[in-house]
């Protein structure tokens, strides 16, 4: 049975509350549809989200370790 005079930590936290960025990130198209500008010849459309591939794997160990 837990003891009721611990402390808990908050379900919501500014920390995770990060990790909704690249959830809308890439979920608003509109922003990365189009070809230019190009990197490497990969269109804007293709290297915008392996970026956020990245960054989300960067944000998720940052919060982990915040956490924890």
């Amino acid at each position: 049975m837990p003891d009721d005079n611990t402390e808990r930590k908050p379900r919501v936290s500014f920390w995770r509350i990060l990790l909704v960025v690249p959830f809308v990130a890439t979920l608003w198209v509109p922003f990365f549809n189009h070809a230019k500008p190009e990197i490497a010849g990969f269109p804007f459309f293709y290297w915008y989200q392996l970026l956020w591939v990245v960054l989300s794997a960067i944000l998720i160990w940052i919060v982990w370790r915040v956490e924890s």
